[in-house]
């Protein structure tokens, strides 16, 4: 099969054939751009997406990190990286299938265009052959009849009786010069008959087949190149496919390390504060005047007296006290210095932070002690070798490296005081809460009626003192009695007292103890000259007596 033999006569249909093949080629052209600005694009808008939802340096460090977020941030980055796969496609594109389709497209019209203008020229020559013919043809038919004619004309005279014998011989001689000319003009319209008939045979059998079976070939590598084309361009996909496909999975893995369990502990760690929940309401007999009234003159007056409801003790001022945070002494957002313990958070939250400044300054004890040992061998390096350097120089560096050690291990030695503290405190109020939970239980079955506890029937009117977990400063220096000393303590800090209900204290001034720390950074704390006030927590080293709580002391 070749256009050459099959075709030979259609040159302006294979023509117009090679021209639709290069539209076509450059149709394709203008999808694989489009095709690749599309990946582009899409690649530029996944990488904008992912930069708009991933959460910023500082953001991503002061957040929680929930296993939800967490694979959330895992997903955006498997995102990012499937990005990156799509920008790999767009390349691969743009430079196998695009670039290489376009330069074949110039080569290919610049190929179509010199096949055809040999085949024109084939054509115009072949023209000019059978033009050539023709003349001479039409020569030779004219001369023929010329002589036909001069040979009339001599007939003619030759057998008039009347003609002369010189016009006889003058028209004998016209016919044979007429031919003559005939035999010449036959001779060269053979010559000429022959060689358009060769001409034809080389055009239709040589020159066309050749021309033909070039612009056959060229159309053939044109639909070889669209197939390479189809061919890379879907290699181009399949070779990011293993890739995308590990991209997926980090997402399936993201999604399945998400632990609901784990994100309701870090909720409790992040926002679980310590304290206990709030006591129950004192029950505030509001009847006992009645019983003044009716019982009056008798010898239960006393007794009356007795169940008196404490004026400290009201609703109104126990319900202040329901919930920690609910209700903040205005002296805690002035005191600066309290803040340096955390003193102002719960307890575990307390804890907490002063866990993680205990792990900082470690971290920077232990880069400065690296510190100074390479300064401490530089020095012997020196001190060996003086041409290298002065030892000497070295002094005012170890100096100042030594100087930050000793800093660094009085903060870490001071906040583990304060966190041992915090410690202990934890573990005393978990204690106090298990054996409350436990007299709650068995004062529920002894409870009168009028909300007194009785042993027997002769105890009904007698009312048990209540105490309050968070006492307020307003409310707490009006005993009739001093309470007594369970400790003593050392100030560590000047404090100037200035809240109403607090004591001022200088630096190393000795206190006697007499209620501890409710978990609010606050103790009790008695002047030798009987002035009571509640001083900071940290600012105090506490021991307490033997008798009472054993000795514990508390920096």
């Amino acid at each position: 099969m070749s256009w050459g033999t099959e075709l030979w006569d259609q040159f302006d249909n294979l023509e117009k054939h090679t021209q639709w093949g290069i539209d076509f080629l450059d149709k394709y052209a203008k999808f694989v751009k489009e095709r690749l600005e599309i990946e582009q694009n899409y690649a530029k808008q996944l990488r904008n997406l992912v930069k708009k939802f991933c959460p910023k340096r500082s953001a991503k460090d002061e957040e929680p990190r929930f296993t939800s977020c967490l694979s959330f941030y895992n997903i955006l980055n498997e995102l990012n990286d499937y990005a990156g796969q799509r920008e790999v496609v767009a390349e691969e594109i743009g430079h196998r299938v695009y670039a290489e389709i376009m330069r074949y497209s110039n080569d290919i019209k610049g190929e179509r265009k010199s096949h055809l203008h040999e085949g024109r020229k084939a054509q115009q020559y072949l023209d000019m052959c059978l033009k050539q013919m023709d003349n001479s043809k039409r020569k030779f038919e004219r001369e023929c009849r010329e002589a036909e004619k001069a040979q009339q004309s001599y007939e003619r005279l030759d057998n008039d009786t009347n003609a002369t014998k010189s016009d006889v011989e003058k028209a004998k001689q016209q016919l044979h010069l007429r031919t003559h000319m005939a035999d010449e003009s036959k001779n060269e319209y053979a010559a000429q008959l022959q060689n358009y008939n060769a001409e034809q045979h080389k055009h239709f059998y040589i020159v066309i087949p050749q021309v033909y079976k070039h612009l056959q070939e060229m159309d053939e590598r044109r639909t070889i190149k669209l197939s390479e084309c189809y061919k890379g361009f879907a290699d181009a996909e399949r070779k990011v496919i293993p890739i995308i496909s590990k991209c997926l999975e980090g997402m399936v893995q993201a999604a399945k390390s998400v632990d609901e369990r784990r994100d309701s502990q870090i909720v409790v760690d992040c926002f679980k504060s310590g304290f206990e929940p709030p006591g129950d309401f004192p029950f505030e007999d509001y009847s006992q005047h009645i019983y003044r009234t009716v019982s009056d003159g008798t010898i239960s007056t006393p007794k009356q007296e007795s169940l008196k409801p404490d004026p400290r003790m009201t609703v109104g001022k126990a319900k202040g006290k329901l919930w920690l945070f609910g209700k903040k002494p205005k002296w805690s957002l002035r005191m600066g210095p309290a803040l340096e313990d955390f003193s102002h958070l719960p307890p575990e939250q307390r804890r907490k932070r002063l866990q993680q400044r205990i792990d900082e300054l470690s971290r920077e004890l232990q880069k400065e002690m690296d510190q100074k040992d390479a300064l401490n061998k530089m020095k012997d390096v020196y001190e060996k070798n003086p041409q290298m350097g002065d030892p000497g120089s070295l002094h005012p560096k170890i100096a100042e490296t030594t100087s930050n050690i000793e800093r660094l291990r009085m903060e870490i030695h001071k906040n583990e005081g304060w966190l041992s503290e915090v410690e202990g405190k934890v573990s005393q109020r978990s204690e106090r809460r298990h054996s409350a939970e436990a007299n709650h239980l068995v004062a529920q079955g002894r409870e009168s009626p009028e909300g007194s506890y009785t042993e027997d029937a002769n105890q009904e009117g007698r009312v048990q003192p209540q105490h309050h977990a968070h006492p307020e400063f307003d409310d707490e220096f009006d005993d009739d009695e001093p309470l007594p000393a369970i400790g003593h303590c050392k100030s560590l800090y000047p404090f100037d007292g200035n809240n109403e209900g607090t004591l001022a204290m200088k630096e190393g001034e000795v206190l006697y103890i007499i209620e501890e720390d409710k978990g609010d950074g606050w103790t009790r704390a008695r002047k030798q000259n009987g002035e009571e006030g509640y001083v900071p927590t940290s600012y105090i080293e506490i021991t307490l007596e033997k008798n009472s709580k054993g000795a514990v002391t508390y920096i």
